[in-house]
């Protein structure tokens, strides 16, 4: 899939806030000894606040190990978060019990990244897609067999296979029964893990173009959580950037794009593979030095300081807030790119930077 894919004509009529979090925080305890004792915490996401519109698609990116996966587990209560808070539909459900959120998993489901492990081999099709029916106690209206098959056929499979076995499939296929069960109970927010990483370059197309039609079919909102900045630009409404479990910029995907504003930014989109070959000789290629720092002992102040070129004696020290920079753009850095602001030096003579 191309990086330079249109926008589409007319956005997206979006509601309120269907999802909100603040300052969540999951960090993994690390025991040893005997008495298993907590010697320290792996700070796998650390203090995260964003919000999510009803109808609207925000993805999350980042390099592996960032906390992208860690966040949609914990917006789907799959993990219970350290500290901070979710809010749902006006609701909190950050420390929710399991019987609590049973009622909610209606609204909130989750489609998985890898289509090979996330579908039981010994059930067929049909009890896979029609276990949600079940697990909330639905009774669909001409049944939960005529239910599953209008789910195949709408993702694009034959509703004839309803007894075959998931390894009778292509990944693709596999993915589409994996969309179909998520779509059983006609969610409201949909934490997409990946849904295409596995997949075939030819075959990611078709299942990001079948996401986008059954958003706007049912009125789905995504957090969709990918690496593959081209598929990110395509779908997505927003933009959220990840490093070392925080959130480095986030904005709507045209502002994100044509002016990034964090350096590690910046360096993410200079990596993005360009078709047409003047442009791509043009551009500058940043290469980040050295390696991620450890999620158990990350760097003081900013936690891209010690890879970032624009890097000085502040940001060793003091964390930047993810501060609003301009209208809808967000970024947490203390020398950010792209900004255009009147200053006076000493001398009085004012210049634009």
């Amino acid at each position: 899939m191309s990086a330079q894919t249109e926008t589409p004509a007319e956005p997206k009529k979006l509601g309120g806030d269907l999802l909100t979090v603040t300052g969540l925080q999951k960090h993994f305890p690390i025991r040893r000894g005997l008495l298993q004792r907590q010697v320290g915490a792996v700070q796998a996401v650390d203090g995260l606040t964003f919000s999510v519109r009803q109808g609207e698609t925000l993805s999350l990116v980042g390099e592996s190990g960032c906390g992208k996966t860690t966040t949609g587990r914990l917006l789907t209560r799959l993990l219970e978060p350290t500290d901070g808070k979710i809010v749902f539909e006006g609701r909190d459900i950050s420390h929710l019990s399991t019987g609590q959120m049973r009622p909610l998993r209606k609204d909130i489901q989750m489609i998985f990244q890898d289509p090979y492990s996330s579908l039981n081999p010994r059930h067929t099709v049909g009890t896979i897609v029609g276990a949600p029916y079940h697990l909330q106690n639905v009774k669909p209206q001409g049944g939960v067999k005529k239910a599953v098959q209008d789910l195949l056929a709408l993702v694009g499979l034959n509703p004839e296979h309803y007894n075959r076995y998931p390894h009778e499939f292509s990944g693709g296929q596999r993915q589409r029964i994996g969309i179909a069960r998520t779509l059983a109970l006609r969610p409201k927010l949909i934490v997409a893990d990946e849904p295409v990483s596995a997949l075939d370059v030819s075959i990611q197309a078709q299942v990001v173009n079948l996401l986008e039609d059954l958003q706007s079919e049912f009125d789905l909102t995504y957090v969709m959580i990918a690496h593959d900045l081209s598929v990110v630009r395509h779908v997505s409404d927003r933009v959220a950037v990840m490093y070392l479990g925080k959130i480095m910029e986030i904005a709507d995907r045209t502002a994100l794009y044509e002016r990034p504003m964090h350096p590690y930014t910046v360096a993410l989109l200079s990596a993005v593979p360009i078709p047409d070959t003047a442009r791509r000789e043009s551009r500058e290629r940043i290469r980040l030095q050295g390696d991620v720092p450890s999620p158990i002992n990350p760097p003081s102040g900013c936690r891209f300081h010690t890879r970032c070129w624009k890097a000085q004696e502040i940001c060793k020290t003091q964390e930047p807030p993810l501060a609003e920079l301009q209208p809808g753009h967000q970024a947490a850095c203390h020398f950010p790119e792209n900004t255009t602001e009147i200053t006076i030096d000493p001398m009085g003579i004012t210049a634009a930077s």
